[in-house]
């Protein structure tokens, strides 16, 4: 495995590069290296030996949209951060009418003689390729993974690539969740550009493209999609040993079963004494996927998989309840908006990226609700391997022909935004991409279309949208927004205190998708000092942990009463926004931990 060519694409000195502002950071921002920024394999799920990553320092140039290809740069940008972020290195604004370029070189390693893939693990908006001149092609949506076959533009030495950005951020017809121009209260600064890794990858003539493994309570439903598959040609899946937080990285073990079927084509593979997946206990098993064609391997991947259900559950008191592996399993954890005072949508290390999880599980949840927001495919990977349950929201559209919020009853169409067409079509163009790119993580468990009625429309439709495309986990049709008896949970919102405005009746789950927002501005870890916001604001941990005692209390109750599942907000500080369990640069830990741990565990067992 190759890994990072030297660090920087364009074999840039770190000298020509530093953070751009003065506002705080966390402390893997603080050490962050331009030439081995964000190094690991961007795509555990389905990993292949040989790969190049080109994050590093890239020219970049601002310009406006109808102009050419910039003649010059107006200078360097550390990839993969946007260029608002202080860890770009330039920390500016790009405006609607503007245009954002990258330019880098690169090798092709001389073992590489077969195809060669260019991956972007996510860039925000618009983004056109070039390579050497040549036009490769384009990408829309902000938050899924795309690639290019650059092999017929490849020529002998240093390649150029070029990369075009646009982003109209709140223009009515793209999805940006929390993002808007002008940043206030919950909305934070625009993401622009390249945001995830980008990396280079060879791949035989006939390679896996990608797979869908669909789990139930002793074996898979493992499909392998090969394009250019010949008749005759075999997908081999392997299953092996893993463990409880099972990594690529690690030794698989024992083969436990292995079936071959032909590519395009389901096949079925059960393993003895199966061992199942969930926050307590979560094993992956090892998987490798080979593609064979007259007994030569032509390709293998290696990824892993879990055993586990989810589902609608009665309990013994008749509630619906969400099911994990066939029983009722009360899931409590944060709104986690995913964002970082020195990289904005881009966390500055994997370890960075993990910690927020890891500090989840210790304190005592089991679940996080990523909101509006997607994250790198090594999130999601972390939280297989640690043992959380995951609610992925779609990021909104902006939404100014915005209908009523409907909080107090059900909704009609009435209620529902007069969206155009073209936004429509975009919202379920990245929905579906974003759907069908994180469906083989175990950890997810829950969809969310919509958020509090932000750009929400047709519901009914969404919903049917998100069924067809994954009908193996629950549908949260709208979290605190217009409510319709579709789908498969009820979601209320409330600040701060956890009550149920409205329920279902018993026609869904019932959940208490949001409340608290308990905030506490603490000095010198703040993102504008003389500006913070919170929905209730307190001046001590000592204050904070006797509110959010006082609202668990709160809380048992109506679990009893038939609710299923609550998210506090929030896992930290984001901005001006100061209600956080953790302050915006992951310094301070607002509360004792072994108190929070002891509270939000005695929720979670109250069922």
């Amino acid at each position: 495995m190759l890994g990072v060519l030297g660090g920087a694409a364009g074999c840039s000195s770190p000298e020509q590069w530093a953070p751009a502002g003065d506002r705080i950071r966390t402390e893997w921002g603080e050490t962050v290296d331009p030439q081995n920024v964000l190094p690991e394999y961007p795509r555990p799920q389905m990993m292949r030996e040989d790969w190049l990553s080109l994050n590093g320092l890239w020219d970049y140039a601002v310009l406006p949209q109808e102009a050419d290809h910039p003649e010059g740069a107006d200078g360097k940008i550390l990839v993969p951060f946007c260029i608002e972020s202080s860890l770009s290195g330039v920390g500016r604004h790009v405006q609607a009418d503007e245009a954002l370029w990258y330019r880098t070189e690169f090798r092709v390693p001389r073992g590489w003689k077969e195809r060669v893939l260019l991956h972007f693990g996510a860039v925000d908006w618009q983004a056109d390729v070039w390579l050497n001149g040549q036009y490769v092609g384009q990408h829309t949506g902000g938050y899924t993974a795309f690639s290019f076959d650059i092999t017929s533009y490849l020529k002998r030495g240093r390649q150029t690539l070029e990369v075009r950005v646009l982003d109209g951020t709140d223009n009515d017809l793209q999805p940006r969740g929390k993002q808007v121009s002008n940043p206030s209260g919950i909305w934070y600064t625009p993401v622009t550009g390249i945001w995830q890794g980008v990396w280079l990858e060879p791949v035989p003539e006939t390679s896996i493209e990608r797979y869908s493994v669909i789990p139930d309570l002793s074996g898979w439903s493992f499909t392998v999609f090969a394009p250019e598959a010949q008749e005759g040609d075999r997908a081999v899946v392997t299953v092996r040993e893993g463990a409880v937080g099972y990594g690529v990285e690690d030794p698989a073990g024992a083969v436990l079963a292995s079936v071959s079927a032909v590519p395009g084509q389901p096949v079925r593979v059960d393993v003895p004494q199966p061992q199942l997946w969930s926050p307590e206990s979560p094993y992956l098993y090892a998987v490798e996927i080979g593609l064979e064609r007259d007994g030569k391997v032509l390709d293998t991947v290696k990824g892993y998989a879990a055993l586990r259900t989810v589902g609608e559950v009665r309990d013994a008191a008749g509630f619906k309840r969400i099911g994990l592996n066939g029983a009722p399993y009360f899931q409590f954890g944060p709104l986690d908006q995913g964002w970082w005072p020195d990289g904005l949508y881009t966390a500055p290390s994997d370890e960075a990226l993990r910690f927020d999880i890891a500090k989840t599980r210790d304190f005592g949840f089991n679940m996080i609700r990523k909101h509006i927001k997607v994250e790198p495919e090594r999130w999601y990977t972390w939280c297989d391997r640690m043992g959380i349950v995951v609610w992925q929201d779609m990021p909104s559209i902006s939404d100014s022909r915005h209908g009523r919020w409907e909080q107090w009853k059900w909704a009609s169409p009435e209620d529902d935004s007069q969206l155009a067409p073209q936004a429509q079509d975009t919202y379920y163009k990245e929905w579906g991409e974003i759907i069908g790119q994180l469906a083989n993580h175990p950890s997810i468990v829950v969809w969310v279309p919509f958020n509090e009625g932000w750009a929400q429309f047709r519901t009914e439709e969404a919903v049917s949208f998100t069924k067809k495309a994954d009908s193996s986990r629950l549908v949260n049709s709208a979290s605190g927004g217009n409510s319709y008896p579709v789908g498969d949970i009820f979601d209320s919102h409330n600040y701060p205190d956890p009550h149920m405005k409205f329920t279902s009746g018993g026609l869904q789950i019932d959940v208490l998708g949001e409340y608290g927002g308990i905030g506490w501005a603490v000095e010198d870890h703040l993102w504008q000092p003389d500006r913070n916001w919170g929905y209730v604001q307190y001046h001590s941990g000592e204050e904070v942990f006797t509110q959010y005692e006082e609202f668990a209390r709160q809380l048992i109750p109506t679990i009893a009463q038939g609710v299923s599942a609550a998210v506090y907000t929030q896992t930290t500080d984001v901005e001006i926004e100061v209600n956080g369990l953790m302050t915006y640069d992951r310094k301070v830990i607002k509360m004792d931990e072994n108190k929070l741990r002891a509270v939000n565990q005695a929720v979670i067992k109250s069922l």
